[in-house]
């Protein structure tokens, strides 16, 4: 009695090799991703405030007051540790005197020279400050009328109130990541 051959498909001797090749392949792919992506994510944190207290008056540039001198006093024992953890890289100020002046403590204390940006284009500003200081963090000084256009644009929202006229002591912390939404704090100083 004769038997039938038996098909029998042999797999070849390389395919387990090959499988586990690529899968090791794939796995440093997605990990060089992952690297990527967690290096790139840093977000860029934004503290945008308006200008302390001004003198009273019809004066077309007013220094600050006493009253704004002390505020400007204050931001400066709020960020002004130059070795503390979270120390700002850049301040923007507008070329007005009340805004110089808020800043010029904490600046001093930093050693950072405040950069003077136009005040008629807030939405510029908010995208220069992210192009130029990602990762980074930033304070910008802002007047009345610019400083919820500049938080607006940070976070991408507009439902950002509008300031009321005494109110000197709003501060926005805006923080910005690469990827994923801004996310929003309004704090009172």
């Amino acid at each position: 009695m004769k038997s039938d051959p038996v098909n029998v498909q042999h797999r070849p001797f390389m395919t387990p090799i090959w499988v586990f090749g690529s899968g090791g392949f794939l796995a440093l792919g997605l990990a060089i991703f992952a690297i990527w992506l967690w290096g790139t994510a840093n977000a860029t944190t934004v503290i945008v405030i308006r200008h302390a207290e001004k003198e009273a008056g019809s004066l077309v540039d007013p220094q600050l007051s006493a009253a704004g001198e002390a505020r400007a006093a204050l931001l400066e024992r709020m960020f002004g540790d130059p070795r503390g953890p979270g120390r700002l890289d850049a301040i923007y100020t507008s070329a007005a005197l009340r805004n110089r002046l808020t800043v010029a403590p904490l600046a001093a204390q930093l050693r950072i020279v405040p950069i003077v940006a136009p005040a008629d284009d807030p939405k510029g500003l908010a995208r220069r400050v992210l192009r130029e200081h990602s990762g980074g963090r930033v304070m910008i000084v802002g007047h009345l009328d610019t400083v919820p256009l500049i938080v607006a644009d940070l976070a991408g929202n507009g439902d950002i109130p509008s300031i009321d006229e005494h109110d000197y002591g709003v501060m926005y912390i805006v923080t910005v990541p690469r990827i994923g939404r801004a996310n929003l704090l309004r704090l009172n100083y």
